[in-house]
């Protein structure tokens, strides 16, 4: 008998993907910033160990950076090159795209400020707008990690309306129990 088995493929992997040089991250020892190239090789190694799925994380150079996180809506982002590039030389890998607009906000809070102020549904207006773009260029699921009101349904109606309902919306208390 036992009580918990763990296994790759129980496993989601998390990887911070950046249009400059493989770095480490120091603050997390074991973890590096991959470009899309190593990203795709290091992929295939996972999915090669029973690993189902890779979560997606940018790094964005501050030159994209603006208080409104217009970088989250370019289709040519980093997120969605990553996708396109996994999704072709990874197939079945599952792809999770993380919502969230704080990676590309010039200020770093996770929804669009009007006189120091996040406003809501402007900010919920844009995650959806974002869940659908990266559903588009290949996200099999996007995990909204913002805390905005209402996003899960915004996201839902722009994902259903595009006539891509089986998109999944993770959840991110989800992510933060695996």
């Amino acid at each position: 008998m036992r009580e918990v088995r763990l296994a790759p493929q129980d496993l989601i992997w998390p990887v911070f993907v950046t249009d400059g040089p493989r770095e480490a991250v120091p603050a997390m020892p074991g973890v590096e910033r991959l470009p899309i190239p190593d990203l795709v090789e290091e992929a295939k190694r996972a999915q090669g160990l029973g690993i189902p799925a890779v979560a997606l994380f940018p790094v964005v150079p501050p030159g994209l950076k603006d208080d409104a996180g217009s970088e989250a809506l370019n289709p040519d982002n980093l997120i969605c090159r990553a996708i396109r590039a996994l999704a072709a030389a990874v197939p079945g890998l599952g792809l999770i795209a993380d919502v969230a607009l704080d990676p590309y906000t010039a200020h770093g809070h996770d929804g669009v400020l009007r006189g120091g102020v996040v406003v809501n549904d402007e900010s919920v207006e844009v995650l959806a707008r974002q869940a659908l773009l990266l559903a588009r260029a290949g996200a099999g699921a996007v995990a909204p990690s913002d805390m905005m009101d209402g996003r899960v349904a915004a996201m839902r109606a722009a994902l259903e309306g595009a006539g891509l309902p089986d998109t999944l919306i993770i959840s991110y208390a989800a992510k933060y129990a695996s």
